[in-house]
């Protein structure tokens, strides 16, 4: 979208503090700025909006898949158009696609995939996140015992040739199967490396950490639990000021009183933020699909193999925010960052993503009074209505 416009709403929440009587004024898909409605320009375009609020655009940093799709299944630029349209329908502006644990060609396909996506500017592509497959046996969850493998100096050479042509490239490991010199090495290439599906102990989770792995993969879930005398895994994700981890809010994978007990207690700068781990079922009548061969079935919110084990998540992002507000009684403000500004600068692309000020994209939402997605833009483009 080029030219320069504005869109007003009764309140403008801009990542950080609320505006009343505001718009937010951008131009070439980029914001300009916010100023008082009663401001503006007579010769300026103006979306004006008169009920509920206008937000940041929502940044997911795990999305299996979305339409129907799914990453693993359909390794193309078409999915990644497919499952960034589906979620941007619930607030997601910006998202990394996510491969599970698979084949080396179906993860080749995939970076492939994400490049072109990039090169093509497809509306909500973030960039790549790889889950897998260098991950722990004992907690590699739903993913494919016969994929999960350690890593070589050779699976290290091609993720850093993939961060070379994917300027947002995240990658899950464990501890058990990437040594911290390997960590080292992506972290130093710009890949942003995840702790995650692991056994590690609290101390070896923090010699990853201060070898270059910045987050942690869905908090809780899939790795080491909170003990009083080993913190394992989640014990080293609180603790450490410069970790952030993902958490899924749907109250499965975590008890909300888990939930808000982590977010009291997670020591900053980094923060917990909310990813879906969304699987093809968002924005579908799906009630089953398949994942590396296997069936997995959706029923009452849940979607699990055969044996019960739990493989991703049916929740969008806006739903989260929901949880958060209505079962954890947290603040909408802080319920709003942790679905926008806080995955944003976990990623470190918190200057354009996540918030509505100078220079950032002009990626927002407009939500009603209860919580539900009105209209979502994207650079500055409308790219969903309701109704």
């Amino acid at each position: 979208m080029t030219g320069e416009a504005a869109t007003s709403a009764p309140r403008i929440f801009d990542g950080s503090d609320w505006h009343s009587g505001s718009a937010v004024i951008h131009r070439d898909g980029a914001v300009i700025g916010l100023a008082p409605a009663s401001d503006l320009p007579d010769d300026l375009p103006v979306t004006s909006l008169d009920h509920g609020m206008l937000v940041p655009g929502f940044v997911d940093l795990q999305v299996n898949g979305g339409g129907g799709v799914l990453l693993n299944e359909m390794p193309s630029v078409e999915a990644i158009e497919t499952i960034c349209a589906a979620h941007s329908r619930f607030g997601t502006t910006a998202l990394l696609p996510t491969l599970i644990t698979d084949t080396r060609q179906r993860t080749e396909q995939a970076i492939a995939a994400a490049t072109e996506a990039l090169n093509r500017r497809v509306p909500g592509c973030l960039g790549l996140h790889l889950e897998g497959p260098h991950l722990s046996q004992a907690r590699r969850g739903a993913h494919d015992p016969d994929l999960v493998r350690p890593a070589t100096d050779e699976d290290i050479e091609r993720l850093v040739a993939a961060g070379n042509t994917i300027d947002n490239l995240l990658v899950t490991v464990a501890s058990e199967a990437v040594s911290n010199d390997q960590i080292e090495t992506l972290s130093h290439a710009g890949i942003k490396i995840s702790l995650g599906h692991s056994d590690a102990s609290c101390e070896t989770a923090v010699a990853a950490i201060l070898s270059g792995a910045s987050l942690v993969t869905h908090l809780f879930n899939a790795m080491s639990p909170l003990g009083h005398r080993e913190p394992g895994m989640v014990g080293a994700a609180l603790s450490q000021p410069g970790v952030s981890a993902g958490l899924i809010a749907d109250g499965i994978h975590v008890d909300p009183a888990s939930m808000g007990i982590a977010i009291r207690g997670k020591k900053g700068p980094g923060r917990i933020f909310l990813v879906t781990d969304a699987m093809s079922t968002i924005g579908s009548e799906q009630t089953s699909f398949t994942l590396n061969g296997r069936t997995v079935y959706r029923s009452e919110g849940r979607l699990t193999l055969e044996d019960g084990t739990l493989a991703g998540a049916d929740i969008d992002m806006i739903a989260s925010v929901r949880v958060l507000v209505e079962s954890l009684g947290l603040e909408l403000d802080e319920a709003l960052r942790m679905a926008s500004l806080y995955p944003a600068e976990a990623l470190g692309v918190g200057a354009e993503y996540g918030r509505l000020g100078d220079g950032s994209r002009a990626d927002f939402v407009h939500l009603s009074d209860d919580l539900s997605v009105e209209q979502v833009w994207i650079g500055g483009g409308s790219v969903f209505q309701a109704g």
